[in-house]
């Protein structure tokens, strides 16, 4: 049987990079076919660490590239897309360029262009900021009513999504948290970012009163994953939407906190303030932590606990 083959859109990104490694990780034992595409930089690193990937430079807002891998990959059996404008305050700012990134409509209308269409699996990262902050614990049927641009985008991705394609599934996840990539990403990454700024000795401001549910990036990689063996086994049609988080509810204050705990820093130099107190030019949610319950029931992952996933990632630091 011939190797399956897996398209990573957006493969220089966080996820990406991270789901890259998890395949070729696998792939002495499941032989995939894998490619990937970029949009801001050549990727040596990731040529260089993944051999036998293919590598297409792509501009999602025009379609251009996706002819090339037609041609010299051909129609791929999954399709992960990863790739977003996904700082709030730049959607804010320009909300076109984040219709025309966020809502995938060149990568649906290229998939369309093949005769069997329908034999690619289409695996879309959304985010918990489709909700609108609230309460707690949202589940999947609640109403997604995005108080941001970013938010909006995101679900206008998801009903164009359920609208054009007939086989996909939708994650709608929390913040990601993990080791750092390959080849560094230019964002902070979260539990990296408060590590270095308590390690200064410094007070330093945390909002208590903002929720979110991070999940651990690995964890991640084993929800898709294991999405693409559901397909590839089954071969039924999947019409699926997910929320994606760790099992914790936590504010930032406690993210800084449990950094604090396991390095061992002074917990008084974390000052708890509202978020109201910033403007950070942009709309921000209160309360999106969300229910995982028909992730855990469906897929049969547990996620990995907050303070364990801050340890892993500490740990990987600490021995790159």
């Amino acid at each position: 049987m011939s190797a399956k083959k897996v398209l990573v859109v957006g493969g220089t990104g966080y996820l990406g990079q991270h789901l890259l490694q998890g395949f070729s990780e696998i792939q002495a034992t499941t032989p995939f076919a894998l490619a990937f595409t970029y949009n801001s930089f050549p990727p040596q690193p990731l040529l260089l660490a993944f051999p036998t990937s293919f590598a297409f430079h792509v501009d999602l807002k025009t379609g251009l590239g996706f002819d090339s891998i037609s041609q010299q990959f051909g129609q791929p059996d999954v399709v992960v897309n990863c790739a977003a404008l996904s700082v709030p305050r730049a959607c804010e700012n320009d909300p076109d360029a984040a219709i025309s990134i966020n809502v995938p409509s060149s990568l649906v209308n290229w998939l369309s262009s093949f005769a069997q269409s329908d034999n690619t699996l289409l695996i879309h990262i959304s985010t918990d900021q489709v909700y609108e902050g609230v309460k707690s614990f949202y589940k999947e049927e609640d109403e997604a009513l995005p108080v941001n641009v970013y938010g909006k985008s995101k679900v206008a991705a998801e009903q164009f999504i359920s609208e054009k394609w007939s086989n996909f599934a939708i994650l709608r996840s929390s913040i990601i948290f993990g080791p750092q990539t390959v080849s560094p990403v230019p964002k902070s990454l979260p539990i990296q970012w408060i590590d270095g700024v308590l390690s200064k000795g410094d007070k330093v401001e945390f909002f208590y009163d903002e929720y979110r549910c991070p999940v651990y990036v690995k964890d991640v990689v084993a929800i898709i994953r294991t999405l693409i063996d559901k397909w590839l086994s089954e071969g039924k049609k999947m019409q699926l939407l997910l929320n994606v988080g760790g099992p914790d509810r936590v504010s930032r204050v406690q993210m800084a906190e449990a950094v604090a705990q396991i390095r061992g820093y002074d917990s008084s130099l974390i000052k708890p303030v509202s978020a109201s107190s910033v403007d950070r030019g942009v709309k921000s949610p209160a309360d999106i932590s969300m229910d995982i319950t028909k992730l855990v029931q469906k897929l049969n992952i547990c996620p990995t606990p907050f303070k364990d996933g801050v340890k892993l990632t500490l740990a990987a630091e600490a021995s790159m």
